[in-house]
């Protein structure tokens, strides 16, 4: 039987690293069995904000890759100023610590790169892949955003070629994502944004969510909106060299693994850390916060000024592979999220990770928020809001006599449904109903 082809439109391919590239890498990874062979269409020259090449074993040896060049000014931004990096990753500084070139530079980039930087991508691409689409039997088209320029790509082809099968995949919300409310937007830029979300949501086929919550608001909004959660790969998460690693080790070990920014600082956690370190000192003498990851110096300048002092180990950026090895090593794992309620619907990637290694997890985040809900369908773990503080203590220290005792097990339940292979089914079962 012949496989049907599938158009992948990604910013994000490796040697790109982070979690933006997972979703599509893994997606393209399991959907040959299922009869879907994927081509991937993403930019000569990107600006990642960061590398990993451990990711390249997992893209298919004979998977077609298409490539055309970009043009985006983040170079001129970053000469202006050189934190402008972080803007790549969504990142800012904020309040005080906002300078007057920060304050420009996210003005800049709301109003004039209308959805955003690499909206210059999408008129050359539109055109490249319009006469790739005549030349190429292509049974179906997928964008994936932020960038949410991609998805305007996939709205030129759609208004182009109306019987296209056009799938539009959001990583992250587009006008709903926290920083948005951040970025200085005048009242016609804002109409402006929002006009582009609708217009995707009207004319796709199908909009993927990757959280319940963003699916339900995607659905209030006109579109035709189905949930497909990012999950943790079997290959990467179940290894015989990995399982070693999670015998019980000397320390108590809270790992944070990732990118942390202010807009996500769990401040409370820091307080109630810092007074366990000073009240307990059978705690102090054996927990160490460890980081996995690139951290605001901000939040680094603020914990090296509490008791957490001596006990932090910091890592720094690590490929995919060796963080997932820091995983397995720790006792408790931490997770962030926005605090704000329209947060309540981001669903981190890492987490299925955390699940995989069956390990107990630690989440801050607001009120009733889908993280919540799947730790409590698993019993991995425990999600706070940025209000908590004794609760924390309670939860943290509850884990450490646990530790102790050798009882810290893994009984979480009900992962599989998070494996990529199996959503990998679930999106096969959507796109064969089109």
């Amino acid at each position: 039987m012949e496989q049907k082809k599938i158009l992948i439109i990604t910013y994000y391919w490796p040697p790109a690293g982070g979690p933006g590239v997972q979703r599509w890498l893994k997606f393209s990874k399991y959907l040959p069995e299922f009869g879907w062979k994927p081509v991937i269409y993403t930019p000569e020259n990107p600006s990642y904000p960061l590398l990993d090449e451990s990711l390249m074993k997992d893209v298919p040896k004979d998977i077609e890759i298409v490539k055309t060049k970009i043009w985006e000014p983040y170079q001129l931004a970053e000469k202006l100023n050189n934190s402008n990096k972080k803007f790549k990753a969504g990142q800012f500084d904020l309040g005080k610590n906002q300078s007057w070139k920060s304050k420009l530079s996210i003005w800049v980039r709301g109003n004039f790169f209308i959805p955003d930087a690499r909206v210059f991508w999408v008129k050359p691409s539109a055109k490249f892949l319009k006469q790739y689409l005549k030349e190429n039997k292509i049974d179906l088209v997928v964008t994936s955003g932020p960038p949410h320029s991609l998805h305007l790509i996939g709205l030129r082809l759609k208004k182009i070629l109306p019987t296209l099968k056009w799938v539009a995949d959001f990583r992250d919300p587009w006008t709903e994502i926290s920083y948005y409310k951040h970025l200085k937007l005048t009242k016609s830029s804002d109409k402006k944004h929002r006009h582009l979300e609708s217009e995707v949501f009207k004319n796709a086929d199908v909009t993927l969510a990757t959280s319940y919550t963003d699916a339900e608001n995607f659905r209030k909004n006109g579109a035709n909106a189905v949930c497909i959660t990012n999950g943790f790969d079997e290959s990467d998460s179940n290894t015989d060299t990995l399982k070693p690693s999670s015998n019980p080790s000397q320390s108590f070990t809270l790992s944070y693994i990732g990118v942390l920014e202010q807009l996500r600082n769990p401040e409370n956690l820091w307080k109630a850390l810092d007074e366990l370190l000073k009240t307990n000192s059978d705690f102090a003498d054996h927990f160490r916060l460890k980081f996995a990851g690139r951290i605001d110096d901000k939040i680094l300048n603020q914990i090296e000024n509490s008791a957490l002092k001596n006990h932090i180990l910091n890592l720094g950026y690590l490929s995919h592979n060796k963080a997932v090895e820091e995983m397995w090593k720790s006792s408790l794992l931490l997770i962030t999220n926005f605090p704000n309620e329209s947060s309540k619907g981001i669903i981190p990637g890492k987490i299925f990770e955390y699940l995989a290694t069956g390990k107990q997890i630690i989440s801050f985040g607001p009120h009733k928020a889908d993280v919540a809900k799947i730790l409590d369908e698993t019993k991995a773990g425990k999600h706070f809001s940025y209000n908590d503080s004794e609760t924390i203590k309670s939860f943290i220290l509850e884990k450490f006599e646990l530790w102790k005792n050798g009882n810290l097990l893994e009984n979480t339940q009900n992962i599989e449904q998070f494996s990529r292979r199996n959503l990998t089914k679930k999106l096969v079962e959507i796109l064969s109903s089109l």
